[in-house]
């Protein structure tokens, strides 16, 4: 037999793996954004318009986000955008 032997051939094994491990990383790294109540969005918000981070436009009943420009009209969706926009920008300081 001059070929590699099929069933000693471990390279499927091995990408099947090293995709299962980079998916892993990937998971770890991800914010989760699934425990946003409602409390805790308005929480969060009331601190990022504290901060200047949000600006409110009561005429048009929207939150800006000012360092991306995105408008939302629901406190929960700008609180899970924010920690998504932090955790982008966290990863890219790393």
């Amino acid at each position: 037999m001059t070929g590699p032997d099929i069933l000693d051939d471990t390279t499927d094994d091995y990408e099947r793996l090293e995709t299962e491990l980079v998916a892993q990383d990937r998971d770890a790294a991800r914010v989760s954004t699934a425990d946003v109540d409602e409390r805790s969005a308005r929480r969060l918000v009331d601190e990022l318009i504290e901060d200047d981070v949000v600006t409110p436009v009561p005429d048009q009943r929207i939150l800006v986000h000012e360092p991306s420009g995105e408008a939302f009209d629901s406190i929960t969706q700008l609180a899970v955008f924010h920690r998504g926009w932090r955790a982008a920008r966290d990863a890219e300081d790393n």
